[in-house]
């Protein structure tokens, strides 16, 4: 039954990219295309000589365009089947063309993978499935010369059960300095056989993992808000904050253009780790482990540490907060530079909800002076292709299961609106890799080639992560699709849907109407436009479907409703996501409208 549904999935999804690409290439004579075409005056190569920012410029985040690299799934350097470092040094003149200021990598150290690096055994070494320090040494250097920084993730609420630190403390045994640095604990009940506690889980599952005494007897348990192989480092320890500001150090030493800071937010804890009441609500800076007050200081001496560089070294949190006036406070211009906004990422496809979105965003980020950023998914997130085109377009960890039903043409035709729309956004823009492609959730990968400890710790139940880390298609019409080398005796790590064959760069590169071609010419505008590298904006009055507003002398509609609207006066049409239907708009559909002459 599951290959058959495989089958299905995969017939229905290349039958739809055929006839929607056919459908486009016979609309030659639209004035949108003629107007997009007009737009995109600079050939690909042209544009490898047009630096996206300054590197002098010391406020390049503020409307960086940033584009997220999973190292695994990017490209296979050396043919293991796994992307590596020397793969992404490799198509750095692709990321040139497509016209992005920064790359963000997850994180490419030591570590077992038990979560997909998030499981950090050593900062100073590189996983050796990727590389080595030189090499990355030499990535950073390379991406300079072509006018990209680089931005590495850092992961301060946990370490690897493989961290020589936690082997030290397993060692060491109840009551010594080494199991200070986390939180081993005894147990309750009468024999220490019940956990000390029931905090609930980013992973599902249980967040106290029990020990076993050199003698063979159970011993002291340890938390791991996340699996059990990622035990949590205790921040009230001064260790752990040395250490930290030691590896920032070592990276800037390195040449890095800043840092992305996993889970931000849930880094402190209460010494006394009292039980979480999910029906209270808890008083600004009070919950047991979620955004407390002593995080503040925390991410001062990081900003200290960042802003004794040359140059603007930028802090950037993930930060799951639904109250937006406790997520500003992060920003304060003596804390960190900008913080993920995964409320816009979260919403439906409804127009409401993404001028609430955008509304709240702006006003929480206004107060602190800093920029909003901006993203449609990420490593963790359901792709926007599949996303957008379910009943339920939000998105929502608890909510991802087998078998939902997906409309692959309307999620890639809202997913081509939604590119531009938060392209043409005032902030920093956060693009994740193959996003740029149109590529889908791959949900048919077989259950034994699954990796992602959400899965497992769900009991089967969420399909987990992987859907979106499959690795990319470059080129030819069977797998790898240029993700390895000819030749690599290895196959990737994930299998590659068939459906990649029409999704490839190269064949992308060859369709002036493919989702690459659309990106391409939204990041070129939005580093050249006027209008769009200020911070201006302003809402237009629109209809109740349609997300309207103005960044200088551009206006920017998208039409969320099932009916066609009309455009507003305009001069010149930039861009659009789809055909217009002469001066109309159609459904799930973007436009960048000149207002004058």
């Amino acid at each position: 039954m599951r290959k058959l549904l495989a089958i299905t999935y995969s017939l229905r999804h290349l039958s739809y990219f055929l006839t929607f690409n056919s459908v486009i290439k016979d609309d030659t004579q639209d004035d949108l295309h003629h107007a997009a075409r007009q737009a995109d005056t600079t050939s690909a190569d042209a544009r490898l000589d047009v630096a996206p920012t300054p590197l002098t410029d010391p406020t390049w985040w503020r409307h960086a365009a940033i584009y997220q690299i999973y190292v695994r799934s990017f490209a296979d350097g050396n043919g293991d089947g796994i992307g590596d470092l020397r793969g992404v040094r490799d198509r750095l003149p692709y990321l040139k063309r497509l016209g992005v200021d920064a790359i963000w990598f997850t994180p490419w150290y030591d570590s077992p993978l038990k979560d997909g690096g998030y499981d950090v055994a050593d900062y100073r070494r590189i996983n050796p499935q990727f590389g080595e320090v030189e090499e990355a040494e030499a990535l950073i250097r390379e991406a300079l010369d072509l006018g990209i920084r680089t931005i590495i993730d850092v992961v301060p609420n946990h370490v690897s059960d493989r961290h020589e630190w936690f082997r030290q403390a397993l060692t060491a045994g109840p009551g010594s300095p080494e199991r200070e640095r986390f939180w081993f604990r005894d147990g309750r009940g009468e024999n220490g056989e019940r956990m000390p506690n029931e905090w609930p889980s980013s992973f599902s599952g249980d967040t106290w993992t029990r020990t076993t005494d050199p003698d063979g007897t159970p011993g002291q348990w340890y938390l791991h808000l996340f699996t059990p192989e990622q035990p949590d480092l205790n921040w009230n320890h001064p260790d752990v904050r040395r250490e930290h500001e030691d590896v920032l150090k070592f990276w800037f030493d390195r040449g890095v253009g800043g840092v992305r800071i996993d889970s931000a937010a849930l880094v402190v804890k209460d010494p006394a780790l009292p039980e979480i009441d999910a029906d209270r609500v808890y008083a600004s800076g009070e919950h047991p482990n979620l955004d407390r007050d002593e995080l503040h200081d925390i991410y001062r001496s990081w900003r200290a540490v960042a802003d004794s560089y040359e140059g603007t070294r930028v802090l950037v949190g993930e930060i799951w907060l639904a109250d937006l006036d406790r997520f500003a406070l992060y920003l304060r211009p003596d804390e960190l530079h900008t913080a993920f906004n995964f409320d816009f990422m979260n919403r439906p496809w409804r127009a409401q909800d993404l001028r609430e979105a955008i509304t709240g965003t702006l006003g929480a980020h206004a107060p602190v002076g800093a920029p909003s950023t901006w993203v449609l998914s990420n490593h963790d997130i359901t792709r926007p292709v599949t996303r957008y085109g379910r009943e339920d377009s939000s998105f929502d960890f608890a909510k991802k299961r087998f078998g939902t039903p997906t409309d692959l043409a309307v999620g890639t035709r809202r997913a081509r609106a939604a590119a531009l729309l938060t392209t043409a956004l005032p902030g920093s823009l956060y693009l994740y890799q193959g996003d740029e492609l149109g590529l889908p959730e791959v949900e048919d990968i077989p259950l034994e080639r699954l990796d992602d400890p959400m899965h497992f710790r769900s009991g089967g139940v969420d399909p987990g992560r992987d859907g979106c880390r499959v690795p990319l298609p470059w080129s030819g019409t069977t797998a790898p699709f240029g993700f390895s080398p000819a030749g690599a005796a290895s196959e990737p790590w994930l299998p590659q849907p068939a459906v990649f064959r029409s999704l490839t760069v190269e064949k992308q590169e060859q369709d002036p109407e493919s989702m690459l071609s659309l990106y391409r010419r939204a990041l070129h505008l939005r580093a050249t436009e006027s209008s769009l590298i200020g911070e201006e904006f302003a809402w237009v009055t629109a209809a109740t479907d349609v997300v309207a507003f103005r960044r200088g002398d551009l206006v920017v509609v998208t039409n969320l409703g099932a009916e066609a609207v009309s455009l507003p006066e305009h001069s010149a049409i930039l861009l659009s996501s789809s055909p217009l239907d002469g001066d109309l708009l159609p459904s799930d559909t973007t436009v960048w409208l000149r207002t004058r002459a």
